[in-house]
């Protein structure tokens, strides 16, 4: 297989703001808090990270100072996807520069691209690095899918760490894992599709959720891999609740809110990204409180 990152459960943090800056008293708390409860990777400047917000000195000054919290204690990936070919080139070579175990690149939005384009740009990258990229395929969100035949040509590339899917069509994620079995890595990045796509082979899930249950979304993984396959299905029922909620509006907006609530930052977003409405928030509490979780804010 070509290079992977890592196995089980990484979570795709939040960026904590202040009302001018990044927060990164609050930065800090949260990668302790997600080390402590046994997360296996973080995933920094994301989708759920805001990344389209973040100014260039602000990816610089997150990207050190989440490598020097982490201290090589879980595996470190950052977001270094853009819709221009050029720009993810930059700051691929600058998260590798600056320590990051591996790359998130998410495909080229807005302006889009072919499947060929998809190949060319992927491989770009990859011959621009040397260390695992990871694939991102949210077509929800891009416009752009990644479909089986050409992952499976884009996974020939040695750079080429995985594909974090998150296009919600099952039948197409399974010939995804068909085609790039033995190749490289499949990781769910849908939470409520953990349990679906563990089980046709994938190294784990790049989580939403886990920002604010790590352990409990970890476990998932944890309880499959040791073949108590019926303790992994109630685990995930239990937490299907909780998932929902972090979805009831685009991510990350209840994520952050939620996160607010169990005292791990302020929960400020970046415009467009607005408030979750109220009646949301009361419904989020009762599901935390619900889950077992504490109401702080």
């Amino acid at each position: 297989m070509n290079k992977t990152i890592f196995s089980g459960t990484c979570t795709a943090a939040i960026t904590p703001f202040t009302e001018d800056g990044i927060d990164f008293e609050a930065l800090g708390k949260q990668i302790d808090f997600q080390i402590e409860n046994q997360i296996d990777a973080l995933c920094i400047l994301g989708t759920t990270g805001e990344a389209p917000t973040i100014t260039d000195d602000e990816y610089e000054a997150v990207a050190k100072f989440s490598y020097e919290k982490i201290a090589g204690r879980v595996k470190f990936i950052l977001g270094s996807g853009s819709n221009c070919t050029k720009k993810a080139i930059e700051k691929s070579q600058l998260a590798q520069k600056i320590g990051a175990d591996g790359l998130l690149v998410v495909t080229p939005y807005y302006n889009k691209c072919t499947q060929k384009g998809l190949v060319k740009y992927y491989n770009d990258i990859c011959d621009s690095v040397d260390i695992p990229v990871l694939c991102y395929n949210v077509p929800a969100r891009t416009g752009v899918n990644i479909l089986p035949k050409t992952m499976a040509e884009i996974a020939e590339h040695k750079n080429i760490g995985g594909i974090k899917e998150a296009c919600g069509n099952m039948e197409q994620i399974g010939e995804t894992a068909r085609l790039i079995r033995g190749k490289t890595a499949l990781y769910s990045g849908d939470d409520n599709l953990n349990l679906a796509m563990l089980s046709i082979g994938s190294e784990g899930l790049i989580s939403v959720a886990s920002n604010i249950a790590p352990k409990e979304v970890g476990d998932v993984y944890r309880l499959f891999s040791a073949g108590r396959n019926m303790e992994a299905n109630l685990l995930q029922e239990r937490l299907l609740p909780l998932i929902d909620i972090m979805f009831c509006e685009v991510n990350p907006i209840p994520v952050k809110k939620a996160s607010e609530l169990i005292g791990l930052g302020k929960g400020i977003l970046r415009a467009p990204l607005t408030e979750l409405e109220p009646y949301q928030v009361n419904e989020m509490k009762k599901i935390l409180t619900n889950f077992g979780l504490q109401i702080k804010g």
